[in-house]
């Protein structure tokens, strides 16, 4: 499984961005996708996940209200829609892709939101 974001910017607070992850290869074993971030000097954080079907999401308490996760699962691809963008969801942002055997990352997209 191969994945790749983009989607990603700089935006001013209170704005919207929407990341893409495009997923290839064997993309009928994902069983669950996902957003994680990572903020300089702090630890990765799970943003959101969605099932392979999309019938189930989770959010972290921080994004709730205001970040969407879906998927179009006609183009293999999932989107994260944030919106009242806070100087504190600076970070990269990474998509995931879980399978049975083994949990794959993409590159990162950098999202900056300035005061």
């Amino acid at each position: 499984v191969q994945l790749v974001e983009s989607g990603g910017g700089l935006v001013q607070a209170g704005g919207s961005l929407r990341l893409s992850c495009a997923a290839s290869g064997s993309t009928f074993t994902i069983s669950r996708m996902g957003w994680y971030r990572q903020a300089p000097g702090k630890q990765r954080e799970l943003v959101a996940t969605i099932t392979s079907g999309g019938g189930s999401t989770n959010y972290a308490d921080s994004v709730k209200g205001r970040f969407t996760i879906s998927k179009d699962n006609a183009k293999n691809t999932m989107y994260l829609q944030m919106n009242s963008l806070k100087p504190e969801d600076t970070a990269v942002y990474y998509c995931t892709a879980r399978t049975p055997l083994y949990t794959y990352w993409g590159q990162g997209t950098q999202v900056t939101v300035s005061s």
